[in-house]
């Protein structure tokens, strides 16, 4: 919604997907993104009575879990009549063409999606609050995770709200041994750096949904935990053979902090970092 920013509870953007936590008082506002489809879910913890008018019109209770969908270039009027608590997440057209063109052949020109109104759809709320998630912890999770959660939500809306419903191929057998290999060097090599899931789809010529599916196949996690994982080990390794401070080791591993290296080593091994430095 076209809303004033000092309404914004939280707010984070990625590459082709921004959340943002709305928390207000009674009001109206007028709905456009000429550019991005938007996805509202409902927090509230009790109904607020909605009045929202678009291509139709609809008035009733919204509680907690209802969902509503605007295509771009849709324009729609709504108004609350009591204190209003949603998530908004705005998704990027050029994405959502490039998903439907790469991963369910759509013609990305005659892509179009239907208007939703104070629906359910438990994917898109799953989805939605794992991204709320990311966003409460201040973008402290791996580019990976966050790629991966908005390939997944791209693809249900393809194909749940479409006009022109494509069938998703099926891959299964995971990938080759040169393939893995190759993507499991990819990842050694850049453990200090931002790896999108893009650009390990790229180096196997496949989309990225595709690419997760097989990757998850073929050694049993997702590539976001994979990645974590061997950041991990990374870290062990130079806890053990340096007297690097914990920050340097930190950055060198592809955390962006003391505190993210922290919380996902005692994650994983039940241990802070300076205490498996100090026990071994």
């Amino acid at each position: 919604m076209n809303l004033a920013t000092d309404q914004i509870e939280t707010a984070h953007c990625w590459e082709n997907i921004l959340v943002e936590q709305f928390q207000q008082p009674a009001g109206e506002a007028i709905c456009h993104y000429g550019d991005e489809h938007t996805i509202y879910l409902s927090l509230a913890p009790r109904p607020v009575r909605l009045l929202i008018q678009g291509n139709k019109t609809y008035t009733g209770l919204y509680g907690k879990g209802h969902i509503s969908l605007i295509p771009a270039q849709m324009s729609v009027f709504a108004r609350w009549d009591d204190e209003d608590h949603y998530l908004q997440i705005r998704i990027a057209s050029r994405f959502l063409q490039s998903v439907a063109r790469e991963t369910l052949s759509i013609n990305p020109d005659q892509l179009e999606l239907i208007p939703e109104f104070r629906t359910r759809d438990p994917q898109i709320e799953a989805i939605a609050m794992l991204l709320f998630s990311e966003l409460k912890q201040d973008n402290v999770g791996s580019r990976l995770y966050t790629d991966s959660l908005a390939n997944v939500l791209a693809v249900h809306l393809l194909r749940q709200y479409a006009v022109s419903k494509s069938r998703l191929g099926i891959y299964e057998g995971g990938l080759t041994e040169r393939q893995l290999l190759q993507v499991l060097d990819y990842i050694n090599q850049h453990l200090n750096q931002e790896i999108k899931l893009a650009d390990l789809a790229t180096l196997l010529g496949m989309s990225q949904y595709h690419f997760s599916h097989l990757f998850k196949q073929s050694i049993g996690i997702a590539p976001y935990q994979y990645l974590i994982h061997q950041r991990i080990e990374r870290a062990k390794q130079l806890l053990k053979q340096t007297d690097r401070s914990i920050i340097d080791i930190a950055l060198e591993c592809g955390f962006n902090s003391h505190s993210h290296l922290t919380k996902q080593f005692r994650q994983l091994t039940g241990i802070t970092p300076k205490a498996y430095r100090t026990y071994l």
